[in-house]
């Protein structure tokens, strides 16, 4: 028995890409207005912040799961979202005083809102604007 699947995108259209930055742009400038964790300079800042973000997500965050695998199965899945905390951090060594993450406690619930907040509007926004084509 064969079975056949339709194959997933994997890359993205420019469109799709801006729109990407921009939501993720906004959800870290909303973030640093409700949370005491997190500190962007300003717009383009939170602009550079969400494509470093995004490339660490894309490169560097495979291998952090990989290796935070036997803890994330020990607590089930609750280890997790300090895997984005990690990525967090290694993007405000990387930009630096511009953009800064202090502590932990309150990264892992910015981390938490940054998702939702960007699944919303992706759902609510890119989907809308671009189609769903996946």
């Amino acid at each position: 028995m064969i079975i056949y699947s339709e194959k997933k995108k994997t890359s993205m259209n420019i469109l799709e890409l801006c729109l990407t930055l921009l939501i993720n742009a906004t959800a870290l400038i909303l973030a640093t207005s409700i949370f005491k964790g997190i500190y962007i300079s300003n717009f383009w800042y939170g602009i550079l912040a969400a494509a470093v973000i995004m490339i660490l997500n894309k490169t560097v965050k495979p291998f952090i799961k990989l290796l935070a695998l036997p803890i994330t199965i020990y607590t089930l899945g609750l280890f997790y979202p300090f895997v984005n905390v990690f990525i967090l951090k290694i993007a405000g060594l990387l930009i630096g005083k511009n953009f800064i993450v202090d502590g932990w406690i309150a990264p892992f619930f910015v981390s938490i809102f940054i998702s939702l907040f960007t699944i919303i509007l992706d759902a609510l926004i890119t989907k809308q604007i671009v189609g769903d084509k996946k």
